[in-house]
């Protein structure tokens, strides 16, 4: 078994919550934005949708209730009680944004390995994976 001093757990708490609070930053104000009609990826979004869920609803419709889903998933980070339910929709919210790499190809890479700038907009969405896998693995602590 491994003991961690109380110094090094009271870090690993602080951590937990700095992430959780940028998750919920990033989510909430990236969420706003579709709600709002300014987000620069609703291009991206658009071309999406188009391709998977347009025989399904309206684009217009469909933005304001990615806008409000991903507001509702920053929330949800900011209780710790909710950090399960946070976590697998956070994971299902991600795997959705990466369909543009695998689908919007002209849109997500310049050649093998070279992505574009909204290709690496996308890929940099690990960052989040692994700030919440750390927040979820830590959950009785934070």
């Amino acid at each position: 078994m491994v003991t961690i001093s109380k110094t090094r757990l009271q870090a690993l708490v602080t951590a937990a919550w700095l992430n959780r609070a940028m998750i919920a930053v990033v989510y909430i104000w990236f969420g706003f934005l579709k709600v709002l009609g300014t987000s620069p990826a609703e291009g991206l979004v658009t071309k999406l949708f188009n391709l998977t869920l347009e025989p399904f609803m309206g684009i217009q419709t469909f933005l304001l209730i990615l806008g409000i889903g991903e507001c509702a998933i920053g929330m949800l980070w900011l209780s710790p009680r909710l950090t399960k339910i946070a976590f697998w929709v956070l994971i299902g919210h991600l795997f959705m944004t990466f369909l543009p790499v695998l689908f919007l190809v002209e849109e997500t890479w310049q050649s093998f390995f070279a992505l574009t700038l909204t290709g690496q907009y996308i890929i940099k969405n690990v960052v989040l994976l692994s700030a919440a896998w750390f927040i979820y693995v830590f959950r009785e602590e934070a």
